[in-house]
């Protein structure tokens, strides 16, 4: 039997959050779109002769912050310090999260005054982000997470003896 990343993916609860008109579903999804922004532009950006490399780097270390911040089960399996901790915990309404996005678009806005790259798609990531957790809190929409991921616990997901096979 082969097995795929179809397998692991719930169709059925994508459609659920993009039915759901919550906000801080679709603020998570573009989180989830800046994290591979960030890392993937920022690198790209490190080959300039320019101060912009700074900014390269920034974003690499934003894509970080954004996966920790997102995914926040990662928190229990890669050892961190308790402040860094503690840090990203901070952002586990949809108000904080605005703020935290807002912040990091803005630092990635001020890498046009050196010159104008691909940082800003990540800029535009970051405030449509922030925009959505925007609404989210302002209508006050209860801060949910996706189901994009199937839950391991479903009937349907693979279990051990189906990845041993795999393997």
């Amino acid at each position: 039997m082969a097995l795929s990343i179809k397998h692991f993916i719930n169709v059925t609860g994508m459609v659920k959050d993009l039915k759901s008109f919550n906000f801080s579903v679709y603020g998570r999804w573009f989180g989830y779109i800046n994290i591979i922004l960030c890392i993937a532009l920022g690198i790209a950006n490190l080959f300039h002769v320019n101060a912009v490399v700074a900014f390269g780097v920034i974003a690499i270390v934003q894509g970080v912050i954004i996966l920790f911040v997102e995914i926040p089960f990662l928190l229990k399996i890669c050892p961190m310090s308790d402040n860094f901790i503690e840090f990203i915990k901070k952002f586990e309404t949809n108000g904080w999260r605005c703020v935290f996005y807002l912040i990091n678009a803005i630092i990635q806005y001020c890498s046009i005054a050196l010159m104008a790259t691909s940082l800003i798609v990540c800029a535009v990531g970051l405030t449509i982000s922030s925009m959505s957790y925007a609404v989210a809190f302002s209508t006050k929409q209860e801060f949910q997470n996706t189901h994009i991921i199937k839950n391991p616990t479903d009937d349907d997901f693979p279990h051990e003896a189906v990845v041993r096979e795999m393997l």
